[in-house]
């Protein structure tokens, strides 16, 4: 938490909480109109979100992870936690599923023994009643003692509501209820909590029972506030554990379950028949163990088309051939050495290595319309609610490496942007899963830019080219994700994630997300490119460049097959990964089909850009990214020349 999160006597917060996928980021949007990354897969949301909403100027609303359970396991648990702990916290806006009572209440029953002011706002409420699910809201009011408003978060339907009702917001009533000797050991730990670390906002019975469930943020609180009395809640809470068959941690989970299963029964009903929707339907296939292959070949067949053939096709020639080099380009040309009388920066403006005809060229012409049709795809297959299911899809295979199937999400994410894919690695549970995943998306996860350009590429050779290269990828992937499960000392979690349903995408979702990203692109990613294009410039004026592509013909040209000018793709590569491609696609015309499937995966086995490296260091640190930066560039030149050899023997 930054310094302005700790309590503060004169701010008002209000948090957003829920499990995973329950629409909090969306409501967030609605409260506030501030845009966060709405995504219809778990593990958007990984860190505190903060704005001012609008129906109170002078308060502060959070936006917190999704959990899975409370006490608090993942890092996405243990920052939801902390913002429990440190913000003076004064209303509790609950999001649930109205589809899945039984879960939403289970993290109810454990809210409600904080004795925050609590307001229920159950969402997805037109999924519910297509799926034959009502829920009695007076009745579930009445039983909890709150609000309890029905909300369509992505449609706007009960915000308005919503915010009314938090000016009623009440302490829910408890749903727990435990047999003597634990309800005994609640009390004493409940005790000692109220006389040496109370709490100014949460109750001692809540961070009692938090306590009791091993949860580390509460157990690293208790020793920074109770001082030497946490000694002695400590030894309190090992007395209570010795001598029980059953962990405490258990037998609580299991209470929460059995009331939210009782509330849940009472106030809802499933009506019959409907509880299998074609969306229903179509989710279950998604995840079959046969049928979803095939489904995921399909998917990535029309994004291919979408963004290889339409994207780097139709769009780059539109703006790459006809405007920019018929029209642009030329007129540019002709400004610039008309007015500009130095030859030198004449050249650094429009020569082969011109800040305009490359650096802006290849940013305008040849990647934004690549990546705006990646974008647009990659946020109708996230909306979808299909993303969520890769992580089942993957999980076998990805069993093989060490991981789960959850640490398919921030690779996938990784195919948006790898830099900020290694910040949401944290969502995975071990410091083992994280260091393996951050690995392998340094070495073989393309970043949306590069993805796009590979496409372009190899789509305008052949889908076979297409294949063999993402072949090669998967290959590569699992290979080195068996050995990194090997070497890294650990076990595996198993998997345990929430899927969404599927459903249409939401065309404001989609646009929202795809001009976020355009707008990242644009501000972050141009100035990247007239820094490489100036860097390709100096190397020439000074004669380094024709050093390298000549120094580099043995390795560049012999082994991996390539033109000596490819030389200069890779000196490009150590700025950005895309950028390093776009040099490969500017020289299209020369490759062949084996050239542009050796290039292309060498480059997307090369260093990750700048960015991602910085972002290693600071979730890993400095040690640790050096030795993946010495590991994975022998790599990238090794694999690259063994396909290339062995292409050559069977093409």
């Amino acid at each position: 938490m930054t310094p302005s999160a700790t309590l503060d006597a004169t701010a008002r917060t209000l948090a957003l909480v829920g499990h995973p996928n329950v629409g909090k980021s969306v409501l967030f949007h609605r409260l506030t109109g501030t845009y966060v990354n709405v995504s219809n897969y778990p593990g958007t949301t990984v860190e505190v979100s903060r704005a001012t909403p609008r129906f109170d100027r002078d308060a502060s609303l959070l936006d917190t992870p999704g959990v899975l359970s409370l006490p608090a396991r993942s890092d996405d648990e243990r920052a939801t936690m902390r913002a429990l702990l440190n913000e003076d916290m004064r209303t509790l806006i609950q999001v649930g599923d109205a589809k899945n009572l039984r879960r939403t209440l289970n993290l109810t029953a454990l809210l409600a023994e904080l004795g925050v002011p609590m307001v229920l706002a159950l969402n997805m409420t037109d999924e519910a009643n297509a799926r034959g699910v009502t829920v009695d809201t007076a009745a579930l009011a009445e039983s909890l003692g709150i609000p309890v408003i029905a909300t369509i978060a992505t449609g706007g339907e009960g915000v308005v509501p919503l915010t009314d009702a938090l000016k009623h917001a009440a302490e829910p009533a408890p749903l727990l209820r435990y047999d003597d000797e634990t309800e005994r050991a609640i009390q004493a730990v409940t005790g000692l909590i109220a006389h040496h670390a109370p709490h100014p906002r949460l109750a001692a019975r809540g961070l009692a029972i938090l306590l009791l469930g091993h949860d580390p943020e509460v157990s690293a609180w208790l020793d920074e506030k109770a001082g030497a009395g946490a000694a002695e809640i400590r030894k309190l809470i090992a007395d209570t554990a010795a001598g029980r068959k059953e962990p405490l941690a258990a037998l609580l989970a299991r209470e929460r379950g059995r009331a939210a299963e009782a509330l849940s029964r009472t106030v809802s009903k499933q009506a019959a028949g409907k509880d299998r929707t074609m969306a229903m339907r179509v989710g279950q296939l998604a995840v079959h163990p046969v049928w979803g292959w095939p489904i995921l070949l399909a998917v990535l067949y029309v994004v291919y088309l979408f963004v290889g053939d339409f994207g780097a096709g139709t769009l780059v020639g539109l703006l790459e051939e006809d405007f920019f080099g018929g029209v642009l380009n030329p007129a540019m040309t002709d400004f610039v050495q008309h007015y500009v009388t130095i030859p030198w920066i004449a050249d650094l403006l429009v020569g082969e290595y011109g800040l305009w005809t490359m650096g802006m060229t290849y940013a305008l012409a040849l990647i934004l319309p690549i990546v705006t049709t990646f974008f647009l795809a990659f946020g109708v297959l996230e909306d979808s609610g299909y993303f969520s299911r890769l992580s089942v899809i993957a999980n076998r295979m990805f069993a093989a490496i060490g991981l789960n199937g959850r640490a398919v999400l921030p690779m996938v994410l990784g195919l948006g942007c790898v830099t900020m894919a290694t910040l949401t690695t944290r969502i995975l549970q071990t410091p083992r899963e994280r260091l393996i995943t951050i690995f392998l998306m340094a070495l073989a996860i393309p970043c949306s830019a590069q993805l796009g350009v590979v496409f372009g590429l190899l789509g305008g050779i052949s889908f076979n080219a297409t294949l063999i290269w993402a072949g090669c990828m998967l290959l590569i992937l699992l290979t080195a994700g068996f050995l990194a499960g090997k070497l890294v000392k650990g076990r595996r979690i198993p998997l345990v994630t929430e899927l969404p349903p599927m459903r249409m995408p939401v065309l404001g979702n989609v646009l929202k997300k795809t001009g976020g990203r355009l707008k990242w692109y644009l501000v972050e990613v141009i100035p990247l490119f007239l820094i490489g294009t100036l860097l390709m410039f100096l190397l020439d004026r000074l004669g380094v460049l024709p050093w390298i592509i000549k120094a580099g013909e043995p390795l560049v040209s012999g082994w991996l097959g390539l033109p000596p000018e490819a030389s200069a793709a890779f000196v490009m590569g150590f700025l950005r990964r895309d950028f390093g491609a776009t040099g490969l696609f500017a020289l299209s015309s020369e490759l062949t089909m084996i050239q542009a499937v050796v290039g292309m995966v060498t480059i997307t086995l090369f260093v990750p850009c700048i960015a991602s490296v910085m972002m290693i260091v600071k979730e890993r640190g400095m040690r640790t990214a050096a030795i993946m930066l010495a590991i994975i560039m022998p790599t990238a030149f090794f694999v690259g020349g063994v396909l290339n050899h062995v292409l050559h023997l069977f093409m």
